[in-house]
C-alpha cells in the first residue's frame, strides 16, 4: 500500500497514526500542501477529490477521505466495536467529526498555522471559530467525564478521528482546553497507547 499524506494535515495524520496502532507497514508519499508534490498527485491522477491523505492499495485503487481509510484499516480488528449499538455511536461520531468538529476547530487552527490562509482570519471570523469550537469541545468534554472512549468500553477508529484535530486544537487553534479535563485524560490515555506515535513521528 502507498498512503498520499499530508504531513501537517490532522486528516492524513490520523491515518499514520491507526497504521503506527496497527502494527501495519505502508509507504507513505509525502504531498504538502502547495508543494510540488501534491501537484504532481494530482496530475498523476493520485487524488481522486484533489486532496490528501489518499490510500492506494496494492491493486491500485485508491480510497480517499480520511475516515472512510480508517474504517477501511479497521476492518475485522478491535477498533471497530462488535456492538452494533457502539458501531453506530463510533460512526456518529466520525460523521460529527467531519460535520462539525473540523469545520470549526481544525478551520481556525489551519487559518492559524498555514501562512498562505491568515489572510482568511479576519477578526469576526476567528472569534466565529472560537465560540464555535469551545461548542464542540464541550460535547466531547461531556461524554469524556462520564466514559474513557467515545463509544464504547475500548478505544475505536471515533478516538483515532478526533484525536486528530482535538490534540492540537489548544497549541494551534487557541482554544482554552483547561476547559476541558476529560478532554485532556483522554488524550494521555490516547498517547499511552502501544505504538502510538505523533503528529510529526
Amino acid at each position: 500500500m502507498r498512503l498520499f499524506s499530508m504531513p501537517s494535515s490532522g486528516n492524513s495524520y490520523k491515518v499514520r497514526l491507526l497504521l503506527s496502532l496497527l502494527g501495519r507497514d505502508c509507504a507513505v508519499v509525502d504531498v504538502e500542501d502547495g508543494s510540488d508534490a501534491i501537484e504532481a498527485a494530482r496530475v498523476a491522477g493520485r487524488l481522486p477529490f484533489g486532496k490528501a491523505p489518499v490510500l492506494e492499495l496494492d491493486d491500485g485503487t485508491l480510497l480517499p477521505e480520511s475516515n472512510a481509510i480508517l474504517l477501511y484499516l479497521a476492518e475485522g480488528s478491535a477498533w471497530i466495536p462488535g456492538d452494533p449499538v457502539a458501531r453506530a455511536q463510533a460512526l456518529g461520531w466520525m460523521f460529527w467529526e467531519q460535520n462539525q468538529h473540523e469545520g470549526t476547530v481544525a478551520l481556525r487552527g489551519a487559518l492559524r498555522f498555514y501562512p498562505h490562509r491568515r489572510h482568511l482570519a479576519t477578526e469576526a471570523r476567528m472569534a466565529e471559530l472560537l465560540d464555535a469550537g469551545h461548542r464542540n469541545l464541550a460535547i466531547m468534554e461531556h461524554r469524556l467525564a462520564g466514559h474513557d472512549w467515545l463509544a464504547g468500553p475500548a478505544p475505536s477508529v471515533a478516538d483515532i478521528c478526533l484525536y486528530a484535530y482535538t490534540h492540537t486544537a489548544g497549541t494551534r487553534g487557541g482554544f482554552d482546553m483547561d476547559r476541558c479535563p476529560a478532554i485532556d485524560r483522554w488524550l494521555r490515555r490516547i498517547a499511552a497507547l502501544p505504538g502510538y506515535r505523533g503528529l510529526d513521528g
